[in-house]
């Protein structure tokens, strides 16, 4: 078979590529969320403009109910165009078993070098500049208390479960007005609203706000948290607190604000992204 003829250009290997394919994994959103993707997609875009990105996603649930790629067929996909290089990106705001998982496809993911960037909020270092960014929307001591929601897991071995705890005590000890809760797992939030009962922190405060420390605030939040029957809001009303929860418009619509519809959250992300890019070029 010659390599010019018919046959043999078809069986041709495409040409490699010399810079890295971008991969950004997600959860996904089966519903407004996509607009927070959208958001990211279009900065990541802006920055990586000589790059192609990618997307994989890592609930199944999505993938099946909207046709779209793990992060195993992306990166096959990947191969497939001629690239021997990748930087997974994950939408992931503690380093936990999803994180792990993504972690362990990109180790044994063969026919590629791949690096995989760190999370939000993967050092402490990370934390303080997230919280810094978090606290403005914070009510002052003086009008009421802050309730961190977030995402939680519920598995024990779980190392997330750490962060959670730590990032527990580190609001507690930085600030007078500031608790978290989990939707999922410790600071188990039924414990949590018993503890608010218990020292009567309705009569102190009056007011509380709950601030979403989740990168999209998609049905957790429309419904487990402020939602009309059964809630966070719900339950904390009955105590006898006023309770609101920080809104963005976006278009027209109008959004609880996760940390997606943050330029400084996103900002945050690109940096991981970036220090992995360097790593890459030596790796």
């Amino acid at each position: 078979m010659h390599p010019t003829g018919y046959i043999g250009r078809k069986m041709r290997t495409p040409e490699l590529k010399d810079k890295p394919a971008i991969v950004i994994a997600a959860f996904g959103s089966t519903r407004r969320g996509k607009v927070a993707l959208d958001l990211f997609d279009k900065r990541v875009r802006q920055q990586y403009a000589d790059h192609e990105i990618f997307w994989a996603y890592t609930s199944e649930f999505i993938r099946k109910k909207y046709g779209l790629l793990g992060l195993h067929q992306t990166l096959a996909s990947i191969e497939s165009a001629g690239y021997r290089t990748a930087v997974v990106l994950p939408l992931h705001i503690f380093p936990g078993v999803e994180y792990q998982n993504v972690a362990e496809i990109v180790e044994y993911f063969p026919g590629l070098r791949i690096l995989l960037s760190e999370t939000l909020m993967h050092r402490w270092d990370f934390v303080k500049e997230v919280l810094a960014v978090v606290e403005q929307d914070f009510l002052p001591s003086g009008e009421g208390f802050n309730l961190l929601a977030l995402h939680g897991t519920p598995l024990t071995a779980d190392p997330a479960n750490t962060a959670y705890l730590g990032l527990d005590r580190f609001v507690t000890d930085r600030y007078d007005n500031v608790i978290t809760a989990t939707l999922e797992g410790v600071p188990d939030h039924e414990a949590v609203f018993a503890r608010i009962a218990r020292q009567n922190m309705a009569d102190k405060f009056k007011r509380v706000r709950i601030i979403p420390l989740l990168y999209i605030a998609g049905l957790h939040v429309e419904e487990d948290i402020m939602g009309d029957n059964g809630s966070w809001r719900h339950n904390l009303v009955k105590m006898g607190l006023k309770v609101d929860c920080p809104t963005i418009d976006h278009q027209g619509q109008q959004y609880y604000r996760s940390l997606a519809f943050s330029p400084q959250i996103i900002s945050f992300f690109l940096n991981r992204l970036q220090r992995t890019m360097e790593l890459i070029k030596y790796h």
